[in-house]
This record gives structure tokens, sequence and C-alpha cells, in this order.
């Protein structure tokens, strides 16, 4: 006797039912999709800090701290405005000035994305926000211990490290203005979101250019 007909009906569902299953456990663990990404993404920032804090033990040179310093900022800000945005939650944004002199902030989020996940999202989010604040705590230290000398240098740190907050956070919220309430919504669901199918990068914002795969 053969299988009866159903029997090879079931049979085959369940080999498609357990394979849709398996890809979408396999998409699950993969929690960070692009490790070089993210890694730099916070290699260069906490680079800053950690010479920063530390520039009296490794050296004596206040200017070879201080450029140290201010190269590692702007690596920072280059990476994360240009590439580990687009990588970990498509999104990207610019600022052009016109023929007439006036700026225009210019806003992109990709359409569809399968490329980031929850965890690299996390990542991105916290490291971006956390990091501008350290900067602003290392400007009141700076004034409290009168150390004026690094007043420039932390000014720098902030004024960089904010611009890419400030664009990112505008970029996924659609332009709203309100920064502070922004921020305060954005870090409260980074820090508390559960695990879902898509990742908080993916979903397109009202105002933002949509494309499939930005470039850098």
């Amino acid at each position: 006797g053969a299988c009866p007909p159903s029997a090879l009906v079931d049979d085959t569902e369940d080999v498609s039912l357990d394979f849709g299953n398996e890809e979408e456990l396999a998409f699950r663990k993969a929690k960070i999709r692009h490790p070089l990404a993210t890694f730099f993404h916070l290699f260069f920032r906490v680079s800053a800090i950690v010479t920063y804090v530390c520039c009296d033990w490794f050296s004596k040179s206040f200017v070879g701290c201080f450029v140290t310093v201010l190269l590692l900022l702007s690596f920072d800000f280059w990476s994360v405005k240009n590439v580990t945005g687009r990588l970990m939650v498509g999104l990207r944004w610019w600022n052009q000035i016109d023929e007439d002199g006036r700026s225009h902030w210019i806003f992109e989020a990709r359409k569809v994305s399968t490329a980031a996940t929850e965890a690299e999202a996390r990542i991105f989010w916290l490291g971006l926000i956390i990091c501008p604040v350290i900067w602003i705590l290392f400007f009141f230290s700076t004034l409290f211990s009168l150390k004026l000398k690094w007043l420039a240098l932390v000014i720098a740190g902030i004024s960089l490290q904010a611009a890419n907050l400030y664009g990112y956070i505008l970029c996924k919220m659609g332009g709203e203005s309100d920064i502070s309430r922004v921020t305060a919504s954005l870090l409260s669901q980074t820090v508390f979101q559960t695990v879902t199918d898509s990742p908080p990068g993916d979903v397109q914002k009202p105002g933002l250019r949509a494309r499939d795969s930005p470039a850098l």
C-alpha cells in the first residue's frame, strides 16, 4: 500500500512550516548583523571619553592629548553620520545651504529594511544619547575645577556629538522640533522596548525621503 494522499499533503505542509520557523529563528538569533559598524559606532566616542579622562596618565603633553581627543571626536562624527546610522537603523541626515544662504535639513529613511536588528538599534540610540550627556558633565566639571584650558575641547565634544544626536532624532521623528520631549521618549523606548519582528529604525516617518538603499 501507498501512503494516502492526505498524509503526503500533511508532511509537505509540516516541512514548509518548519522551514519558515527556522528562517525566522535564525534572523532573531542574529542579534548583530553588522559587527564592524556596531564596533566603530562605540569605539571612537568611547575612546575619546577614556582618553580625555586618562590623558594625564598617558602623556604630560596637553597639545598631544588635545589633538588626539579632537581626532577621535572627528572620526566619530564622520562614521556615525555617514556609515553606522545607515547600516544600524536605516537612517541618514545632512544639512545643506542653498544659493540664498538658507540652511535646509534633509532626512532619509529606508522604506524597507531587513538588515538591522533590535540589538543594533538599541546600541545605536543608547550610544548616541548617553555620550553627549557625559560630555555635558565634563563641561560642568571643567568649570568647577577651573581647568579652563580643556574647555574648548569639551565644547567641541558636545558640539560634534550633539549635532549627530539632533540630526538623527529629527530624522527618526520626521522633523519634529520638540527635541527634549523626543529625546526623553526615544531613550525610554530604547531601554524598555521588548524585542519585535522589525527594528525601530525601519518605520518610515512623515517628512522623510524614502530610499531603498541610501548611499554613503
